[in-house]
């Protein structure tokens, strides 16, 4: 397995690291935060009304798939976008590329959305990875064959 070559980039690489991420995070929940409740909202007021404790499971659970959805496609666009970063790690100045600094593709993020699911299981553990790593990766990360860096045009 060959080295990743993220430092062939630009030297010096600037990670992002674990505090600037939870803010990115913040950013972007408030943002998918309006409209996600408000397609919950039309979803329940468009469905039948939900009598039973299955029919009322089954429409949470719908409307949990639908946010899983939205979030993916949310994510995974925005990072394979020239952006190649959500609306929250674009504010804070972060980016997300390969291991050779490149831009990485819709497939690579959704293999990293979904491998965030993992990072979250265990208490977190995969998210806080990023404070102790030395190129501040999440499990995410390291199993999407990703990076967060600091994007040089905001860098001052």
């Amino acid at each position: 397995m060959s080295t990743p070559s993220i430092h062939q980039y630009r030297e010096p690489v600037k990670y992002g690291g674990f505090w600037i991420r939870v803010a990115a995070s913040i950013i972007d929940y408030i943002v998918l935060l309006i409209p996600s409740m408000l397609f919950a909202f039309l979803q329940r007021e468009l469905t039948q009304a939900a009598t039973t404790e299955i029919d009322q499971t089954a429409q949470e659970f719908s409307i949990f798939l639908n946010s899983v959805i939205f979030n993916w496609i949310y994510c995974a666009s925005l990072q394979s976008s020239v952006w190649q970063a959500t609306i929250g790690k674009k504010i804070v100045g972060l980016k997300v590329v390969d291991e050779n600094g490149r831009r990485i593709s819709f497939g690579r993020a959704t293999g990293r959305y979904f491998a965030s699911m993992i990072s979250a299981v265990f208490f977190c553990i995969g998210y806080m990875m990023v404070g102790w790593t030395s190129r501040k990766r999440g499990l995410h990360d390291s199993m999407a064959g990703t990076f967060v860096i600091y994007d040089e045009n905001t860098i001052k």
